[in-house]
Parts: structure tokens; sequence; C-alpha cells
């Protein structure tokens, strides 16, 4: 773990609205053990706080489970019944960091990830933010992170077996997010 101050290249504090338009939360989930699915929500809110020592700073994001995009409306359904999300007594998914690292230069965001009503800890691998202007005025961010989950863990256990062996879905499921962000004035 390092203790030197974090230096990243044109840094801004402040804080930040997540633009959806140019955002992407998705997942990849290993399907009959031969290959993947991708999926994606199209609905999501979320707020970025850059401290002034980047280790300090926050993130908070809000999901609707009835929003997942597998393009596949039938699979969509199905992932939002019980079987999975159980979308209509749990309608969002929720992240609240708790803490930023750095260590050896590559940065973590720890926090509590909530699906199904079920809240466990988990960590973001993320890549440095970038910033700039926006050509339409304000300024831009950039965040890029990913993990791994085990949907068991939120009991999201939905599974079937198939001819031969194996199961239909695999039990690790990769989240990534791409993040478009606007600086939102302070008064």
């Amino acid at each position: 773990m390092t203790s030197t101050p974090v230096q990243i290249p044109g840094y801004l504090a402040g804080q930040w609205a997540i633009d959806t338009v140019h955002s992407h939360v998705g997942f990849t989930i290993k399907h009959l053990m031969v290959s993947k699915v991708r999926g994606r929500f199209a609905v999501f809110a979320g707020t970025i706080v850059t401290g002034e020592d980047p280790l300090t700073s926050s993130v908070t994001v809000t999901i609707d489970a009835d929003s997942i995009d597998t393009a596949n409306e039938g699979r969509d359904e199905h992932v939002k019944s019980a079987d999975f999300f159980d979308a209509g007594n749990h309608s969002t998914i929720t992240f609240t960091s708790t803490g930023i690292r750095n260590d050896s230069g590559e940065f973590f965001i720890d926090g509590d990830l909530t699906i199904r009503g079920i809240t466990k800890p988990v960590v973001l691998r993320a890549e440095a933010p970038a910033f700039g202007p926006n050509p339409m005025g304000g300024t831009k961010a950039g965040f890029t992170a990913s993990t791994e989950i085990n949907r068991t863990d939120f009991d999201v256990s939905y599974n079937g077996p198939i001819p031969g062996g194996g199961v239909a879905l695999s039990e690790k499921v990769t989240i990534t997010l791409d993040i478009e962000a606007d600086l939102t004035p302070q008064d």
C-alpha cells in the first residue's frame, strides 16, 4: 500500500453526475459452459465525489433492475423474475463505496453492493479517472471499473443442468462500468 499522495494528471475535485447517455453499466456471464452472454442496464443514476485527495473520493449508484437488456426479451423477462433479480420485490440494485485504495499504482474501490435486498462487500478494480472539457460547456470526467461477483451470494441461484454434465449458467458474473460524468456546479 502506498502512503505518498496520489497524483492523477488533470485531476479535479468536485461532485459529478453520471451522464447516462454516454455511460454503460453491464455484465457478462458464462452460458452453457461454452460461451458468454452480455447484458446491460438501461436505467441508472449516481453521484461521484472526487475529493481533494483522490483516495477520499466516493461513489453511489442506483440501478433499475427492471431495465435489464440482454438483447432477448424472453430472457430479460426471466431475469427480472423471482428466479433471478425478483425485480417486482427488489426494484433496485445499489452500490455505495466505503473506501478507495491505491495499491502499487492500481486503484481499488471498496463498497457495498445490494442485489435482491442482500448487501455484500465487493471490490472494484478501477482505472485512474480522466478529465476534460465538454464541447457543449462544462467539464467531463471518465471512470472505468470492473469486478467479479458470485451471484449465489445474492440469492440469484437459479440454474439448470445440461445434458452430459455442467450447468446453464456460471456462478461468476463480471460487472463492468464505463461512466462519463458531468461536473455539477456548486453553490
